[in-house]
């Protein structure tokens, strides 16, 4: 039975995720293409042999590869330049109207473009299900931690007391107790709290601190000294269009923390253990199919923001090594010439498949996969 929750955790919620992260980047590419009157050949989830497959009526080849990893959209006239060849192709006038190559540079940019932005698209209707379904995460007012030497330590807080009301105002979220705690710095407070279900009182009086506002003005705030307490939570469940809000208010905050992490990575602040590939996703897939489906669609929320932002990169064989192509197409008037774009994507291929070596050893590293083999040799 341990082997079955195994296998359905880690390796078909895997699948799972990653068949529907790939449909979705890819559906981007086939919506915008075939509004803009591109005839798409093939489109395909996964790599290598073909698992399943039909045409359908315009004759575009739908199918599932063994590789799950990945996916593409293969449309006509893709990758071609006619004016390259010795002997060109000699398309007719209908076969230009729905080849890709022959569709201006913004036609071309906004097909290339609609997969990452897809991503995105999709992360954010996956947090607005969560806050509408779930409900956003509100922390009760309950000491988790007690600082040393801080006003609540010294008042005698401990961790676990539940606070009733300061100041007989009634209190339930820690925002609450954010909120009268910073307006009154250097003023003395009294605290009702539920300590294992008997009331007490106790006086603190929140210590001054200076901090600089959104203004960068300085402000003087009160401090008490305790964190909020992660095994109590309140979930709000959202309206629509606030829920819409808080998806989109996500897909930004989870956006510039990969972006931060990646800048931090570049510039050595941070290392690159964290880096994860196949195997740690995997792993993590495992993870949220034990708390349930809301924590896989947290997960595919998070990978898509992800799936987005790697393929906007600049780098030749990502979604974002096109859009450079088209940008430098754009300010000279023609395209690069196809020795260079074969150079570029060979320089794009090389730099992914070290990306993809790199990743998959952390992951190996991470699962202690290594050490296992060593043991069984030594």
């Amino acid at each position: 039975m341990e082997i079955l929750d195994f296998i359905w955790n880690n390796v078909v919620v895997f699948l799972i995720v990653i068949t529907i992260l790939v449909f979705v980047h890819e559906y981007g590419h086939y919506w915008v293409a075939k509004r803009n009157g591109v005839r798409v050949e093939v489109f395909s989830v996964g790599f290598g042999p073909e698992i399943w497959g039909r045409n359908d009526a315009s004759g575009t080849r739908w199918k599932i590869c063994a590789i799950p990893l990945g996916g593409y959209v293969k449309m006509f006239g893709e990758g071609e330049d006619d004016s390259e060849h010795e002997n060109p192709t000699k398309l007719t006038d209908a076969e230009k109207d729905v080849s890709f190559y022959y569709k201006s540079v913004r036609q071309r940019a906004a097909i290339v473009a609609a997969g990452p932005i897809v991503n995105f698209i999709f992360a954010i209707f996956a947090f607005a299900i969560l806050a509408g379904f779930v409900g956003t995460p509100a922390p009760l007012a309950v000491v988790g931690e007690v600082i040393k030497d801080s006003a609540a330590d010294i008042a005698g807080f401990q961790s676990g007391d539940r606070f009733l009301s300061i100041n007989k105002e009634k209190i339930i979220l820690f925002s609450d107790l954010r909120r009268i705690v910073t307006a009154n710095p250097e003023t003395s407070l009294s605290f009702q709290v539920d300590r294992t279900g008997k009331e007490i009182t106790l006086s603190a009086t929140p210590k001054l601190s200076v901090r600089k506002n959104a203004e960068g003005e300085d402000v003087k705030i009160g401090l008490l000294g305790v964190g909020g307490n992660p095994e109590f939570v309140n979930f709000e469940r959202q309206n629509p269009a606030m829920a819409l809000w808080v998806g989109a208010k996500n897909t930004y905050i989870t956006s510039t923390r990969i972006l931060s992490f990646i800048g931090d990575v570049v510039s050595g602040k941070s290392g690159t253990k964290e880096l994860g590939g196949p195997l740690r996703i995997a792993q993590i897939s495992g993870q949220m199919a034990e708390q349930g489906i809301a924590a896989v669609i947290l997960l595919m929320a998070v990978l898509s923001v992800n799936l987005g932002l790697i393929n906007l990169f600049p780098i030749p064989m990502l979604d974002g090594g096109h859009l450079a192509f088209y940008l430098i197409e754009s300010l000279l008037g023609r395209p690069l010439g196809a020795k260079a774009q074969e150079y570029g994507f060979r320089f794009g291929l090389i730099l992914v498949l070290m990306l993809v070596v790199f990743v998959t050893w952390n992951d190996l590293v991470h699962l202690e996969v290594i050490e296992f083999i060593k043991g069984l040799v030594t």
